[in-house]
């Protein structure tokens, strides 16, 4: 099996093409990249920024570069000695336009007889006999339906029509009765729907890829890849929606050679990856979490806890019941259906009417502390959230104890329906209930609540931090790391910026208060995470924090929400978010906190980036952020890339140019590419790992690990921490740390040791420093 030693993300589109992306090669080359890591690249819908609605899965999508596009990437990778990770989208297909998706189409047209009905995990019997589409404003506008040009139509929305379901002059009313799908008000999706989707967006229709012919049919092209030459690894895209993802990994596994695969798996604290997965690892948000929370201050959690409270009128919100509200919410509002579903799944024997059946189930999800389970494997993570639910409502104890035997049925070798379900469904719930609301509801410390993290862990000790990595290295070292993705909800560097709140908590509290003075907003902790946003990525342009706010305000759903907005709340919100930039006292405030956040907020970007580029695993780089990009959520975080400035730069570094500071692109840059390359080129030095321990003064300031191990001759990496605290104590002062030989910064050129050396005297110059042993080096000094 080829193995990445490190990966590039590119996100392919229409005005980034597949071609675009081979022309980036000798760039990537440059930088130190050894795989490129493409986003999906199957045909999706016309349009689509991002790809995860594929379409048709049996060709490379014409507006992303066509197969002429694939063929020239990997073309140009295996000349420059890269290799290729494509990301793949096996749970569902996009299905907004009919026409364009030949299976569904298919589907509607012959409905249960058609030859991708198998395909499709439609619950025919609860629509009796038909899908039901939700695209009409309400159901009384089947009176707008028109036949046109051979099909359906409901405005621009067109559907195929049933062999011999029309006569010239038909009502087209009476026409969409005689389909093999019906047509409803898009309202009723919550209860009425009877296919299954990926989480709550109907446009995309589940595909049934555990079934032999389903998945050769889906994976033809891809497998075409592998057979070419063309790619050398998978990323599976939630693979919690399948139904079984272990069989699925190992059937993949086997049609690919073996081939290199990591999944985009969520793992909760404590959570590991199920044995049974044939898998590298993950996409990496563990390794996100772990970073970021070494570089938050523990000292500052009572004052960010203190203003919680306040802006909450008093006390603040216990996390877990505010998880257990929001995925509550989630079961009983947008994924009504779903749960549904499985309440007709319980046999007549176990007389629970589905009302009592849907509520215990429901409240069991909202009792998981994990995703899903692969049963057999994490029984006893069912069984506890059936205990914690007779707990909580000891009036649904009988259903509970009914349902629970049901349940663990999925890992039996029948492996019955329900507890298949129900497993799809769990992970569901919890992505909705808790990355998609209560995520912009807890809000004490905005760079907390991302993607794979639990925001109730405040910040963990260098020593911590270390018996993880040990972890790793021990039994992940395959596994993928990263600090931002496509999905994050903020960059490595809003982030960086935010988590420097915690060592100003006081200063913070009062800027917040002015704000709210300058510019109430009636919901405080939506202020918080507001003002914390325009503040990690300040300076910047009014549409993205417009769009940004009120994506957050609507995904929190305390003011106002997607189905149904408050335009009186909206209208504040954004006269806040123009405040930013027409009201002089704002800018001002702004001003002065930036002043304050920034040089720390660099100082912990480049330490992150280090440490994640250096750590155990295979480091990503998302696009551009070689550079400070101050990126928030979805679509913000797929903004073009400006390569062309970036090659400047690199050539610039390597023809001798220093940064001007520590603050610029440039540094950034620099560490990138230097960490990168040695990566890439001597591997050797990254093959264990050992905690550093600095001594004096300041030595709580410095996370360092050699990568060597125990025999202590690899890559060191050494990076400041909580840098406000730092230069409150008047800088690095007697702290030392011991090196054994003597080594040089792949950043300065300068050597050190071998001895006793203060860190003050390798880190003059940038915040972090990453030392090889004399001679060792690969890099070009900036």
């Amino acid at each position: 099996m080829r193995t990445p030693v490190s990966t590039y993300r590119l996100q392919i589109r229409a005005d980034f093409t597949l071609a675009d992306a081979a022309e980036t090669v000798p760039y990537l080359k440059s930088l130190g990249v050894d795989w490129l890591y493409l986003s999906p690249i199957l045909t999706a819908e016309r349009g689509s920024a991002h790809g995860y609605d594929v379409t048709d899965p049996s060709a490379v999508d014409p507006e992303r570069g066509g197969p002429d596009g694939l063929l020239a990437v990997s073309t140009a990778a295996r000349e420059a000695g890269l290799g290729i990770l494509v990301d793949i989208v096996p749970n569902h297909v996009g299905v907004a336009t009919p026409a364009s998706n030949p299976w569904w189409w298919s589907l509607l047209r012959m409905g249960r007889a058609s030859p991708y009905a198998r395909a499709f995990d439609v619950d025919w019997d609860a629509g009796h006999g038909r899908v039901r589409i939700p695209v009409l404003g309400a159901d009384s506008d089947v009176d707008a339906l028109e036949i046109r040009d051979g099909a359906l139509c409901y405005y621009d929305h067109r559907f195929p029509l049933a062999e011999g379901s029309y006569a010239d002059g038909d009502d087209p009313r009476r026409v969409h009765d005689r389909q093999h799908y019906e047509l409803i008000g898009w309202r009723r999706a919550d209860n009425d729907l009877n296919y299954r989707r990926f989480f709550a967006v109907n446009s995309l229709a589940g595909i049934r890829v555990e079934i032999p012919d389903v998945f050769d049919e889906a994976h033809a092209e891809i497998l075409r890849w592998f057979r070419a030459g063309l790619v050398d690894g998978l990323r599976i895209d939630h693979p919690d929606g399948l139904a079984h993802p272990a069989d699925y990994l190992h059937r993949l596994r086997a049609a690919t050679g073996g081939s290199y695969l990591l999944i985009e798996k969520i793992l909760e604290p404590g959570e590991s990856l199920p044995a049974a997965f044939a898998c590298e690892g993950t996409t990496g948000y563990e390794a996100l979490a772990d970073v970021d929370r070494v570089f938050v201050d523990a000292g500052g959690q009572a004052g960010l806890d203190a203003l919680d409270a306040t802006l909450h009128g008093g006390e603040a919100p216990d996390y877990a019941e505010l998880i257990h509200e929001t995925k509550r919410r989630i079961t009983d509002g947008i994924l009504h259906s779903e749960v549904l579903r499985l309440a007709r799944l319980v046999p007549a024997g176990a007389a629970l009417s589905v009302d009592q059946s849907a509520e215990a189930m429901a409240e069991i999800m909202a009792a998981f502390p994990v995703y899903r389970t692969y049963l057999p494997a994490g029984r006893d993570v069912l069984r506890g959230a059936c205990e914690r639910v007779v707990r909580r409502r000891p009036e649904l104890e009988t259903a509970v104890n009914l349902l629970l035997p049901l349940l663990l049925e999925a890992g039996t070798e029948a492996g019955a329906e329900l507890g298949r379900r129900f497993q799809q469904t769990s992970g569901m719930v919890m992505a909705k209930g808790v990355e998609d609301t209560a995520f912009f509801r807890y809000t004490r410390l905005g760079s907390l609540t991302e993607v794979g993290a639990d925001p109730t862990e405040f910040a963990i000790t260098p020593e911590e931090f270390h018996a993880r990595m040990s972890r790793r290295q021990a039994q992940n070292p395959l596994s993928m790391t990263t600090l931002s993705t496509h999905d994050t909800k903020r960059s490595e560097d809003t982030r960086a910026r935010i988590s420097v709140l915690a060592e100003l908590a006081p200063e913070w509290s009062r800027a917040l208060n002015r704000l709210q003075e300058l510019v109430p907003l009636p919901d405080g902790p939506l202020a918080n995470l507001l003002w914390q946003a325009v503040a990690g990525v300040w300076p910047a342009e009014r549409g993205r924090l417009q769009s940004f706010a009120r994506k957050a305000a609507r995904e929190a759903g305390n003011s106002t929400n997607w189905t149904d907005p408050d335009p009186v709340f909206e209208e504040q919100l954004a006269a806040a978010v123009d405040a930013a930039f027409d009201n002089a006292a704002v800018r001002a405030e702004l001003g002065s906190l930036l002043a304050l956040l920034e040089p720390y907020g660099a100082a912990n970007a480049l330490a992150a980036k280090l440490v994640q580029l250096t750590m155990p695993g295979v480091p990503d780089v998302y696009q551009g952020t070689e550079f400070h990009d101050r990126s928030l959520t979805d679509p913000d975080n797929r903004r073009p890339v400006d390569f062309a400035a970036r090659r400047r730069t690199l050539a610039s570094l390597d023809a001798g140019e220093r940064p001007a500071s520590y603050r610029t692109d440039a540094a950034k840059l620099l560490v990138t590419s230097r960490a990168l390359r040695l990566r890439r080129d001597r591997p050797e030095l990254f093959a264990g790992y050992a905690p550093v321990m600095a001594a004096g003064a300041s030595a709580i300031h410095l996370l360092a690990f050699d990568r060597g191990g125990d025999r202590g001759t690899g890559a060191l990496t050494l990076a400041t921490r909580l840098p406000r605290g730092l230069e409150q104590k008047g800088g690095w002062l007697d702290t030392r740390i011991l090196l054994g030989a003597e080594v040089a910064d792949e950043l300065t050129g300068r050597s050190f040791g071998p001895g006793e050396v203060p860190v003050g005297a390798i880190l003059g110059s940038y915040p972090v420093a990453l030392l090889v042993p004399s001679g060792s080096g690969v890099n070009h000094v900036g």
